[in-house]
């Protein structure tokens, strides 16, 4: 019984890899070109390379240690790569512009 549950986490852990690989593919595969190279991060086709192998390798070869590059390579393009494209897009977080002093009818300036 044990055992059972120790594949099963495993699977789920292996699927979770997976899962984070592809979304990091489709996000990376979504973004401008220009917008790599605006945010100084490294190209658009290494991204897509680099995340396409950690795909391929969770897909077809499942070897923990590569599967760990893969997600680590993953991790890095989400925390880092990801918001810097957006910032550079100006897709930054649903807000339309402003000033953090902002209320919802307009900028609050302390009754100026």
């Amino acid at each position: 019984m044990l055992l059972s549950a120790f594949g099963s986490l495993l699977q789920l852990l292996y699927l979770a890899m997976l899962v984070l690989a592809v979304v990091a593919f489709v996000f990376a595969a979504t973004a401008r070109e220009d917008a790599y190279r605006a945010a100084d991060k490294k190209k658009k086709s290494f991204w897509m390379v680099i995340l396409g192998v950690a795909v391929a390798v969770n897909l077809l070869i499942p070897m923990l240690f590569l599967q760990l590059a893969g997600v680590v390579a993953s991790i890095v393009f989400m925390v880092d790569v990801r918001p810097a494209l957006k910032a550079v897009s100006g897709g930054g977080g649903g807000r339309s512009g402003g000033s953090s002093s902002d209320g919802p009818y307009g900028p609050y300036n302390g009754g100026r």
